[in-house]
């Protein structure tokens, strides 16, 4: 595969040579995770996708900067106020994380506007109108005037700044603007300040254009003599607040429901982190918001364009299927279909594997439909971290509960603004007769596991639904994950355990499959590179092949340059935040990571291990799971591993998913050891798995296995006699 020669750089120049064994064999989380949203903007950049799809990366990257501010630049700067020098495991100090994060979130807006400006003469092009500064205002008043009267005008409330009126309240993610007037008969001057309600929508379209749309801060302006009567306009500027929006947890709350609901208020007014203000505001209007917004210890960014880039999803949204990605309708599983329909009859048969977006969510709702329906289960119990807005599992499990059968959900309040709407869920499913539990105070529930207790003959058997995802209908159909469905007597028994300990704080005594945090996570992920450490001393096999969305935990990735230094060939597809740094000589030669970004977002977890394997029927250790590799989901969160023993499923998810993410070349970067990402290019011999995915048949289909379809190399350690 070869490389562009332009790199994104996460926070190294070039020619850096970490010391072997210092804090800079790590990379900075936060900057990292800027290179991530870099690679996310830069499919705006892509001319492989239709126009509105890259108006979509360019809002996600800026919806990412959002909530980056909101929670991990918020949680630094409280360190700095509280003089806090700790410094992080690549040994900087929050002064100077927040020195680097500014400098890079300066060039990455830039960048952003930039493109902005090059997709807004695109989209023009083809008729898609974003109206602004140098528009026919004249026309567009004409056009949307009683527009203007009827539908903003009543909403706006004008507030004169002077000692009289103290500077108010901006909200979170506040939108508005600073006015200097002048009084045409007088000549006295007078400051307004005109905050946008949330209630209004960002883009108003203009009547006889079918995609003409206006910005309602542009409109605002333009209609400034309707809303100052006599006065007239000597300057103005946009700006926007972004506030500090975690939660903190007080371990001794009595109440977790009361806590949360006073937290999620609180949260509204939480310290000003961001202030974006608009580049052509004059600088006495910005001295004037940076000194009244209470803003002065926050990060102040110049935006010379559109204020708030999340706001531009609302133009993807508009009916021009020309400028988006093909339609694509994913596929219901041909397992359960070849059963007619019935999943436990499909599940009994044999274990199940579904590739979501590829495969429909709507095998994992019809799962807790018949488990509802169905009088011969008496008993359900379901994780539910994030379920989206209108839920059909919230659903089933309410229909369920109505049935009379025994429903336990645990509702996990710490879902980071998921917090509101998982309390409403909380609320309908108690009022049903289901059993809401809120899990551990000062831990998140974040395993995604579902079982089924069914009557069957003269005993009991418990079907279990492991997940890599949410349930999530809405996002099931973008994120890439697995659903696995077993029958498995021992994950049932485990899966049971792991909801006693979180119902009941009843530690599980003895685990037959399933691997948990908080409990023994890390050390097992440690034991089995272990055992890729041994086989390659040994001259055995070895290897390690695991695909995730971050990887920061210090211990597991010392472990792997352990392993590196062993000899173990590594590789590793890391979505998002990386802070191994691969490819450094005698430290991390033989490893590899590479990030995918493309039409869908790489969720699932999967990882693999040689495991020494030496005689040609061995198969690797395959494991899928809920948690990444970072502290908090080995130290903080409720988490599984599960192996994959059976041995279509395994050889499904290995020989398909796995290869497949590490063939791909049309959507992939290459981390290099100085922090750069290079974007790969395809060669002579281009892939892209998700097209791969949508164009072949479904893991639970009759496919082949990909490397013997497509020519391509099996996994180096897989020792079967067929790879």
């Amino acid at each position: 595969m070869s490389q562009t020669e332009t790199p994104l750089h996460a926070d190294f120049e070039p020619d850096t040579a970490p010391p072997a064994f210092g804090p800079d064999r790590f990379f900075n989380r936060e900057l990292s995770w800027l290179a991530f949203n870099r690679r996310v903007m830069e499919e705006a950049r892509n001319p492989a996708h239709p126009l509105l799809e890259r108006l979509r990366f360019l809002s996600i990257s800026g919806s990412n900067l959002d909530e980056f501010f909101m929670v991990r630049v918020a949680g630094l700067k409280g360190q700095q106020l509280q003089g806090i020098d700790d410094p992080s495991a690549d040994g900087r100090t929050p002064g100077q994380e927040l020195a680097e994060i500014e400098a890079e979130v300066n060039r990455l807006v830039d960048q952003q506007q930039s493109e902005w400006q090059y997709l807004h003469g695109q989209l023009a092009e083809q008729g898609v109108i974003v109206h602004g500064d140098g528009s026919d205002a004249a026309a567009l008043r004409a056009s949307l005037r009683q527009y203007f009267v009827d539908q903003i005008f009543p909403i706006l409330t004008p507030q004169v700044l002077d000692p009289a009126h103290p500077f108010p309240f901006v909200p979170n993610r506040g939108l508005g603007i600073i006015f200097d007037l002048e009084r045409k008969a007088t000549g006295d001057t007078v400051r307004e300040l005109v905050m946008i309600p949330a209630s209004l929508p960002r883009f108003v379209p203009v009547p006889g254009e079918e995609t003409g749309f206006v910005p309602v801060e542009y409109l605002i302006e333009i209609f400034g003599d309707l809303l100052f009567p006599g006065y007239a306009i000597r300057s103005r500027g946009v700006f926007r607040v972004i506030r500090d929006s975690d939660i903190e947890i007080e371990e001794e709350a009595e109440d977790l429901v009361r806590l949360f609901r006073t937290a999620i208020r609180r949260r509204r007014r939480g310290r000003v982190i961001l202030l974006e203000l608009a580049a052509d505001m004059p600088g006495e209007l910005a001295e004037v918001l940076h000194a009244d917004i209470q803003g002065h210890e926050a990060i102040v960014a110049k935006i010379a364009g559109f204020v708030g880039l999340a706001a531009l999803s609302a133009i993807v949204d508009v009916d021009r299927p020309d400028l988006k990605f093909p339609a694509y309708s994913p596929r219901f599983p041909e397992r359960i279909r070849e059963h007619g329909g019935d999943c436990f009859a499909a599940i009994r048969s044999k274990d199940i594997v579904v590739h979501h977006p590829y495969e429909s969510f709507d095998v994992v709702l019809s799962f807790l439909r018949q488990a509802a329906a169905d009088p011969d289960v008496i008993a359900i119990k379901q994780t539910l971290y994030r379920a989206g807005n209108q839920s059909p599992v919230i659903r089933a499990l309410i229909e369920a509960a109505e049935a009379g059968k025994s429903v336990t959900a645990v509702v996990e309040l710490k879902a980071r603004f998921d917090e509101e709407q998982n309390l409403l869920w909380a609320n309908q499913l108690e009022r049903a007769g289901v059993q809401v539990v809120y899990g551990f105070i000062e831990w998140k529930t974040h395993a995604k596991i579902s079982m089924v207790v069914r009557r069957e003959g003269q005993g009991y058997r418990t079907y279990c639904h492991f997940g890599t995802g949410n349930y999530h209908p809405i996002t099931a159909r973008i994120y890439t994950d697995l659903s696995f469905f077993t029958a498995d007597p021992r994950a049932g028994r485990d899966a049971a355990q792991l909801f006693n300990y979180i119902t009941g704080y009843v530690e599980p005594d003895h685990l037959e499959m399933v691997i948990m945090s908080p409990l023994n996570m890390r050390k097992s992920l440690c034991k089995l590179v272990d055992d890729e450490i041994r086989a390659a001393r040994a001259g055995r096999p070895s290897g390690v092949w695991a695909k995730m969305n971050s990887i920061v935990d210090p211990d597991i990735i010392d472990k792997l340059y352990e392993a590196s230094m062993a000899g173990v060939p590594i590789e590793l597809s890391v979505r998002g935040i990386c802070c191994l740094r691969p490819g450094v000589p005698g430290l991390s030669e033989t490893i590899r990571v590479k990030s995918v970004v493309g039409r869908f977002l790489e969720h699932s977890r999967i990882w693999a291990f040689a495991g020494g394997a030496a005689l040609p029927h061995q198969r690797a250790k395959l494991y899928i799971s809920s948690a990444d590799w970072m502290p908090r989901n080995f130290d903080r969160r409720v988490e599984y591993m599960i192996p994959i023993e059976n041995p279509t499923v395994h050889d499904q998810i290995l020989d398909q998913v796995l290869v497949a993410n590490f063939i791909d070349n049309e959507q992939s970067w290459e981390l290099q050891p100085d922090g750069t990402y290079l974007r790969l290019t395809p060669g002579d011999k281009p892939f892209n798995l998700h097209h791969y995915f949508m164009n072949n048949p479904s893991l639970s289909g009759r496919g082949t296995a990909l490397h013997k379809r497509h020519d391509v190399p099996t996994l180096a350690f897989d020792m079967r006699e067929d790879g």
